[in-house]
């Protein structure tokens, strides 16, 4: 889709109002891939689900779990799934820059969600005394990010020993390397739990200038063009779940254990309060849950360019759509 379509299609968005469906039977079949397994970072969704606001806004609503052999870019590309919650930023930047037609609706985690950790006991109190260390991280991202903060450090490619991050952190929990990756909201609970938070030395992209929003929702091109309302219709019903959650984060731990009873509570409880954290940061404390803050984003692209991440420039324009946010009351976005 070019960008003069795109943009009718947003300005459709923007101007007409959704109505609530008069029936079920005026319910639209549409699904939601999650870009992992259910836990608490995705309550709002479940309890939106549970309490039928998507179906309030005319939509009978499937959530689809991911796992490690999933990509959302792909399955919302393809039409497999209707909605998609990615990776983050980079994913959105990696698809686009495949020719895969997915827009960007929403950013959920407004801060960057993972940090490098290393042992307060150890040599390492700053970044550049990463210099000879052996560190893991994964390599769908967070690896540039790391990469440029090192680089700020005056610390090149050569300097130390990066490899690729399994789903355990037992390594560093048996000192085998020097420095892991960790989500704000997941393994840094594991790694409290093995070796006490006041053992751990967190380095964080946003304290260094770097920050890449993460959890985009997405959908296709063709979803954004021809079901304005659908989607503007999703994100309502989403923000309400989140913000239901966030008033009670109980309710929300509730609802994803009611779907997952195995999962850990005190892990879930922890994880929900960190994700709420980066829900409403930067620019989503002054224009609401999901804002597409562009200067970030930008800002976001362009480190990837000056790291080669992305080979040519994109267009964020066509990329990032926020007519469907701004379509909904400031007032009713607010957390």
């Amino acid at each position: 889709m070019n960008r003069r379509h795109l943009l009718a299609a947003t300005g459709a968005a923007a101007a007409t109002p959704f109505i609530r469906p008069a029936g079920a039977q005026t319910l639209v079949r549409a699904s939601l891939r999650l870009k992992w397994l259910t836990q608490a970072q995705f309550a709002g969704f479940y309890v939106a689900h549970q309490k039928g606001y998507y179906r309030e806004t005319g939509i009978d609503l499937t959530i689809n779990p991911g796992g490690p052999n999933l990509l959302t870019e792909n399955l919302v590309a393809s039409g497999a799934d209707t909605f998609g919650l990615s990776g983050g930023t980079d994913s959105v930047f990696a698809a686009r820059e495949r020719s895969l037609p997915i827009v960007c609706a929403g950013v959920m985690h407004q801060q960057t969600p993972f940090v490098f950790v290393a042992r307060a006991d150890g040599p390492i109190r700053t970044l550049a005394d990463f210099r000879g260390k052996t560190i893991t991280t994964w390599f769908t991202g967070a690896n540039f990010v790391l990469l440029g903060m090192l680089a700020q450090a005056g610390l090149n490619r050569g300097d130390f020993t990066m490899q690729p991050q399994q789903v355990s952190v037992q390594p560093f929990v048996d000192r085998q390397i020097d420095v892991v990756t960790a989500t704000r909201y997941n393994e840094f609970f594991t790694l409290m739990s093995r070796v006490g938070r006041e053992n751990l030395r967190v380095f964080v992209p946003d304290d260094h200038g770097i920050t890449f929003p993460r959890d985009t929702v997405i959908v296709s091109e063709q979803t954004a063009r021809d079901r304005p309302q659908m989607v503007q219709g999703f994100l309502r019903a989403t923000i309400r779940g989140w913000r239901d959650v966030l008033a009670d984060n109980k309710a929300g731990v509730d609802a994803v254990m009611s779907v997952a009873p195995t999962l850990n509570r005190p892990h879930q409880e922890f994880m929900l309060v960190e994700a709420g954290k980066l829900m409403v940061a930067g620019g989503a404390a002054r224009n609401g849950l999901f804002w597409i803050d562009r200067p970030v984003i930008q800002a976001a692209h362009d480190f990837f360019r000056q790291h080669e991440v992305i080979k040519t420039p994109l267009d964020l324009a066509a990329a990032f759509n926020s007519s469907f946010l701004e379509a909904l009351p400031v007032a009713d976005r607010m957390a």
